[in-house]
């Protein structure tokens, strides 16, 4: 019998893109290397970007936005790293910082350096 998977679960999101790893061996064949990872979110950052100024589907994007998310997470298991417990770390830091307008659009930073 096969278990249901809780498609709202972090943790069955981490093991479908592990499963993937695993399938293609990305440990050993080089899928897991950082600076290959960078240009792969890259590129996947470009195809949103394409979305967004040439008016493409709303489908289309969210495409594009799941293949930069499941790189994403492909990063956190290259990396070892507990992507989850990093997300939360870094929200409580963002809710503290202040809000600006810059250029008529808002901007949430800490603002070093700058007047």
């Amino acid at each position: 019998m096969t278990r249901a998977i809780d498609r709202d679960s972090y943790q069955a999101m981490l093991d479908a893109v592990q499963a993937f790893h695993d399938k293609h061996d990305f440990k050993h064949t080089g899928g897991e290397e950082l600076t290959y990872r960078v240009a792969l979110m890259a590129e996947e950052l470009g195809e949103i970007s394409a979305c967004v100024t040439k008016g493409k589907s709303k489908a289309a994007l969210a495409e594009e936005v799941a293949d930069l998310f499941i790189l994403l997470l492909g990063t956190a298991i290259a990396a070892d790293f507990d992507l989850r417990a990093a997300f939360w770390e870094k929200m409580e830091r963002l809710m503290q910082r202040e809000a600006r307008m810059v250029d008529g659009r808002i901007r949430v930073s800490e603002f070093r350096d700058v007047d």
